[in-house]
């Protein structure tokens, strides 16, 4: 018996050192941070900045040289950097946890029409992949379901909190739909070769889609019976008062997309991925579309294109004049989002400023989301979701956080793995 109760002590201190840290506590006294350049995510970044924030919420942004009393605990920011919290649209976060253990896969329902799946009651906020974005400064994402014609409905939330409920900074956002490819590959199971050729079924999965819009709207027009949960989670698309996010790369299926979306008097679209959206960017800038561009980090798709075409599309379409951030859906994605500030850091490289890149992840998502009210830039009434970092935080280099805070609470940095490289760093010191 003895030894039965040892074994259940140890399994419980074992599951328990492998927790997720502890959500921080709600902010109860005023912070000021005095002396750190402040990047703002507007385009701004003010030398010698004053930050002061109280329950939650950003009190005072501006010049340290200002005659205001400071408040609270004051945080010494000289020759440091503050940021707004990182934001990581379209993403698995928190919807799996292990590729090759199916039980802790939810990202993707059964079905290809699923657009009343909502993503952010799968959401799991103890996951151990959530914090570990923490340390790069991605504080916030976008929680998106995976597969199907139509996925399902995302939700924004923010990385630190008990369950969903708490973690929810914009419920049911969007519905995702993955627009029909206008190209296939050969089946290389049946012998084909591996090869782009024309999707003989395009004009019939559009369609397809079209029919589906059609119906939807003659059943909420009327709000017939029986209920239909897929068809009345599309009103508030038709309706205008949801974001409908198209993940559509190549330029037929842009163009496509966005006449599909005004034949169904959608107006609010945003276009995800956006590989050619290059090629269509006169008819994005003419109906206000904004786009989520793919990972930077990535290799050209087609054979006769430049071999950078991934890492400056962003600063061609920004110059054009249309409203870009940054997503990083892809293989690995969800390890890969921590790296989701290096992906902009990039394209400075590649021609924009580094106030444009900062952007790129946080006021320009932010709008994009449609919280840009409450996230995304260093203002005045705005969420205190904000880090201090040592360097450039664009920089791989220089990355590295001495705090952050999301909605004023002071949050842990510690991770798995941070725990892991203490451990295993100080092994052969005294060797």
């Amino acid at each position: 018996m003895r030894k039965l109760k040892i074994l259940i002590l140890t399994l419980f201190v074992s599951a328990f050192s492998f927790a997720q840290q502890t959500p921080g506590d709600k902010q109860t006294k005023a912070i000021t941070i005095e002396g750190a350049t402040a990047h703002l995510g507007n385009g701004e970044v003010i030398e010698n900045a004053l930050i002061m924030f109280e329950n939650g919420k950003l009190t005072f942004v501006g010049s340290a040289n200002t005659k205001i009393a400071r408040s609270g605990t004051i945080i010494d920011g000289k020759g440091k950097h503050v940021y707004p919290g990182f934001i990581a649209p379209n993403s698995t976060l928190g919807l799996v946890e292990v590729d090759a253990v199916r039980a802790t896969n939810d990202d993707d329902e059964v079905g290809a029409m699923n657009p009343h799946v909502r993503s952010i009651i799968a959401y799991n906020t103890e996951s151990k992949i959530v914090e570990s974005m923490r340390p790069n400064g991605v504080l916030m994402a976008q929680i998106t379901p995976r597969g199907g014609r139509i996925s399902g409905t995302s939700s924004v939330v923010q990385l630190d909190a008990w369950n969903w409920e708490d973690a929810v900074i914009k419920e049911d956002d969007a519905v995702h739909l993955n627009w029909p490819s206008n190209y296939s590959r050969g089946r290389w199971w049946l012998g084909e070769p591996n090869v782009l050729k024309e999707n003989k079924n395009y004009t019939k999965e559009v369609e397809e889609l079209n029919n589906y819009f059609a119906q939807s709207k003659a059943y909420n027009a009327n709000k017939t019976t029986p209920k239909d949960l897929p068809f009345e989670a599309l009103e508030g698309v038709t309706n205008g008062t949801k974001k409908l996010y198209v993940h559509v790369d190549y330029e037929k299926g842009i163009t496509d997309a966005i006449n599909f979306a005004k034949a169904q008097n959608i107006t609010q679209l945003v276009i995800v991925g956006g590989y050619e959206a290059i090629n269509v960017v006169d008819l994005l800038k003419q109906n206000n579309i904004p786009v989520l561009l793919q990972r930077t980090h990535s290799r050209p798709k087609g054979d006769d294109h430049d071999y950078d075409l991934p890492y400056k599309l962003a600063t061609q379409l920004v110059n054009a004049g249309v409203l870009v951030g940054l997503e990083n859906s892809g293989d690995m994605e969800r390890m890969n989002t921590r790296n989701l500030p290096f992906l902009a850091g990039t394209t400075v490289a590649y021609g924009l400023t580094k106030a444009q890149a900062l952007s790129l992840i946080t006021l320009n998502t932010a709008k994009i989301l449609g919280v840009d009210d409450k996230v995304g830039s260093l203002e005045v009434g705005k969420d205190a979701t904000l880090f201090i970092c040592e360097g450039d935080a664009l920089d791989m280099r220089t990355n590295k956080l001495d705090k952050a805070f999301i909605q004023g609470r002071d949050v842990s940095l510690e991770t798995h793995q941070t725990e892991l490289y203490k451990r295993y760093s100080e092994k052969y010191k005294n060797n």
